[in-house]
């Protein structure tokens, strides 16, 4: 399978001297062979020196700094804002060497730079040659969601699911809810923008609503996010289910969750403990907006979920209805880069 390489390269940093962002290089520097195991992979660290100062005999060496060597396997619309997500980021623990994707290079150069939805990439993106590499996955993979369980992260466990974007907007207010108020049962509705993997015009796909055309329906579909809750919150195994709705629009999603709880409650209670949990534990991860907002105006939130306050309701007293937009491409690909950096600071 060929496999874009690139390099995207900026003007360098203030005092960064030269380890400023060097981009992704060929994959002769990646000391791996092309059958090689997910622990020869997630072995590899990489090792970067930079400059700190001159002297007569050219530039002084800082001590080494340890980074984790991470390849992209898939270069769609995840694997390309988690490149723009991590580029965004000083100081990250991670260094990104290579890019596993079935198209050819010159197409990913050109996606990367060029985004519908994020607009150009500020970057000098080229090509720099072919390589192949491949990592496979493998059955019952641990789920982490940060702001949820990312702390019980077990360093020895190889290959790891950051779970799904819905999933990541879910979780978090869902264990606030559960927390606050017990969670005995409910049910989700995402109505979720259309992704890749629909059809632009009719045309075949396994799951056939899905071989319908994105861009002029709303497409009702499956989800696991719901039950994948579990995965990351045990106590609440079998007691969440839901469904998707797919719809013409290209990115931005939002949750309607509906659960029945055991404490009697009122809404401004609900948006309370949201609020409480925002300005805590959850910072960075959850948001409460006030504010009369629309799709649009979530793109490129890095939050995973923002509760939508004004639409919170409690039906006699233990029924909650709780709204949550989520970008599900900017803001699941933070986490992945936060999950990564994790990860890495974790390394033993």
């Amino acid at each position: 399978m060929a496999s874009p390489m690139l390099s995207a390269a900026t003007a360098p940093l203030q005092g960064a001297g030269l380890s400023e962002f060097s981009g992704l290089r060929s994959s002769a520097s990646l000391p791996m062979r092309r059958n090689a195991t997910s622990d020869d992979f997630m072995s590899a660290v990489s090792f970067r020196t930079h400059a700190v100062g001159t002297s007569s005999g050219g530039p002084r060496r800082a001590p080494t700094e340890a980074k984790l060597k991470v390849a992209i396997n898939g270069f769609g619309r995840i694997g390309r804002n988690f490149l723009r997500c991590w580029h965004g980021r000083d100081d990250s623990p991670l260094d990104i060497i290579a890019i596993n994707d079935t198209g050819g290079v010159k197409q990913a150069s050109h996606l990367l730079k060029y985004d519908s939805t994020l607009g150009i990439f500020d970057a000098n993106v080229k090509p720099e040659g072919d390589s192949a590499i491949s990592v496979d996955g493998k059955g019952d993979i641990p789920t982490y969601v940060v702001g949820v369980n990312a702390d019980q992260y077990n360093p020895d466990e190889p290959i790891i699911s950051n779970a799904s974007c819905t999933t990541n907007c879910l979780a978090p207010f869902v264990k606030v809810l559960d927390q606050k108020f017990g969670i005995i049962k409910g049910t989700m509705t995402t109505t979720h923008s259309y992704t890749g993997d629909q059809r632009l015009l009719d045309a075949s796909h396994r799951d056939l609503r899905r071989a319908r055309a994105a861009a002029l329906n709303i497409v009702p579909t499956s989800t696991g996010a719901a039950k994948a809750v579990a995965l990351v919150l045990p106590n609440l195994k079998g007691k969440l289910n839901g469904i998707a709705l797919r719809v013409p629009t290209p990115n931005v999603s939002v949750v309607d969750l509906v659960v029945q709880v055991s404490k009697k409650t009122l809404a401004e209670e609900v948006n309370q403990a949201f609020r409480d949990s925002a300005s805590s534990d959850l910072s960075g991860i959850l948001e409460v907006c006030d504010v009369p907002l629309v799709s649009v105006d979530f793109r490129c939130s890095d939050v995973s979920s923002t509760i939508d306050a004004s639409l919170t309701m409690v039906m006699g007293d233990d029924m909650v209805k709780v709204i949550a937009w989520y970008d599900n491409e900017w803001g699941y690909s933070q986490r992945v880069v936060d999950l990564a950096d994790i990860v890495a600071n974790n390394w033993k």
